[in-house]
């Protein structure tokens, strides 16, 4: 006889015990897997696409289309080019 009845702990159920948190801890761990995997996956292409705002250009590119579209006058072009130091 190995326990409680003829037929052992493992036939009862009783060896199982604790294996509900066990499951519960495997299904939390592989949604925080796969959510990192997509998570990083959405990442990767952002970066690869780039954004809007990258695309676009830097400060002076944006005072140049700005100047362009005559939303600031000439002065005003001139003066964020030397605040930022571009020539």
């Amino acid at each position: 006889m190995w326990g409680p009845g003829m037929m052992g702990p493992w036939m009862m159920g009783q060896a199982w015990d604790g294996a509900g948190w066990w499951m519960l801890f495997m299904g939390v761990w592989n949604l925080l897997f796969w959510g990192a995997i997509i998570a990083l996956a959405v990442w990767a292409l952002r970066r690869l696409t780039g954004s809007p705002e990258a695309r676009r250009g830097g400060p002076v590119e944006i005072a140049q289309e700005r100047y362009a579209r005559g939303e600031i006058s000439r002065e005003q072009y001139e003066e964020i080019r030397q605040t930022i130091g571009a020539h």
